[in-house]
């Protein structure tokens, strides 16, 4: 394997690829290229998301995060139509991630609603037609990212010329990296194919409903940082129930790990050392191989921008309070959204009859 192809390697592939290599010599060059991918990842993100801030103001750093994180799934995910298309999904991603987050904060919660069902719904349609690539992950963590550090007036527009930047830069990469592939399914045929009552569409609802009900709950009783509970919720709804109750519980869990790591750190380092806690947050999930982990350490950089606004006590426990409410509350919506399902088929079969 080359240095190239190493660095191509997700963190479970790099550490398999060290635990099951027996000459010394090699086993060191390994971990070796690894460390120097932890390490060159992170510059790379400090660096994206740095230069966003410098041009666009330090306001729309976020922007940069979510161009940075869409590029990084676009590299190797397709979207399951022809190549020339999935550059209209990506255009249809970055108009809902411009429009979508603004409209919600201008509204009340309860349309803000509707608009949000709407949006996400749109997003798992457009970019999580394979369910295994996990692209609803990035996609949707990026609406809901720009949602909750929203902007208006002059910084807004800077944010939509970021965004349309980002969206160049996306489908460059996204063309080259995908251009080969032989699909024969179109655009349309996202929302010709879309069926209610097969299990993939039916996960796209479920998450979007226990996504946007989560929003509005956290909204209407007037709490700061409504995007956590979404962030939790969409983590752990996945394809399968089974699935959604195992991350779960280490959704909960593992976020009062990290919590109590971040106040060690929090009230152990000099006060001018803060900036760097995301940091050091964005080195252990590099290291992470397993969700577990990265949910710890994805902690970081969250409290220590919520810290600078609420104080580092209320930032933890509204923190814990959302990852631990949110996990529950997704796999309690889970099964009484499957539970419906099948009432409403059993339902149908009876009328058929």
């Amino acid at each position: 394997m080359t240095f190239y192809q190493e660095l191509q390697l997700s963190s479970v592939g790099s550490k398999q690829l060290i635990k099951n290599t027996t000459d010394k010599k090699e086993k060191r060059r390994h971990i070796l290229i690894y460390n120097f991918k932890v390490y060159l990842v992170m510059a790379f993100c400090v660096a994206v998301v740095t230069l966003f801030s410098k041009i666009f103001g330090a306001d729309n750093s976020v922007p940069g995060v979510v161009v940075l994180l869409a590029v990084l799934v676009l590299r190797q995910a397709d979207f399951g139509v022809r190549t020339s298309h999935g550059l209209l999904c990506i255009a249809g991603i970055f108009g809902i991630l411009i429009a979508g987050p603004r409209i919600t904060n201008m509204m009340h919660p309860v349309p803000a609603f509707f608009v949000n069902v709407a949006c996400i719904l749109i997003l798992m349609i457009f970019g999580c037609h394979n369910v295994i690539m996990s692209n609803q992950s990035t996609f949707v963590l990026g609406y809901l990212l720009l949602q909750g550090y929203d902007v208006s007036g002059h910084a807004y527009v800077l944010r939509v010329i970021s965004l349309l930047i980002g969206m160049g830069i996306c489908m460059a990469v996204f063309y080259k990296n995908q251009k080969n592939r032989p699909y024969r399914r179109t655009f349309l045929d996202l929302f010709r194919e879309f069926d209610v009552r097969s299990a993939r569409n039916w996960w796209y609802i479920k998450l979007t409903l226990i996504v946007s009900s989560a929003l509005l709950i956290v909204s209407l009783l007037g709490w700061p940082r409504a995007m956590w509970a979404g962030i939790a919720c969409m983590s752990v709804c996945l394809p399968f129930h089974e699935d959604s109750v195992e991350r779960a519980k280490r959704r909960g869990p593992f976020n009062i790990v990290g919590c109590m790591i971040f106040l060690i750190l929090y009230h152990v380092l000099p006060e001018s050392m803060y900036p760097y806690i995301g940091m050091i947050g964005g080195i252990g999930v590099g290291y992470s191989a397993g969700y577990a982990w990265q949910t710890v350490f994805n902690t970081f950089g969250a409290l220590s921008i919520a810290s600078g606004l609420f104080g580092a006590g209320t930032a933890v426990a509204l923190r814990i309070i959302f990852n631990v409410m949110g996990s529950v509350y997704t796999v309690v919506c889970d099964r009484f959204l499957d539970f419906l399902r099948k009432r409403t088929e059993i339902h149908r079969v009876g009328e058929m009859a």
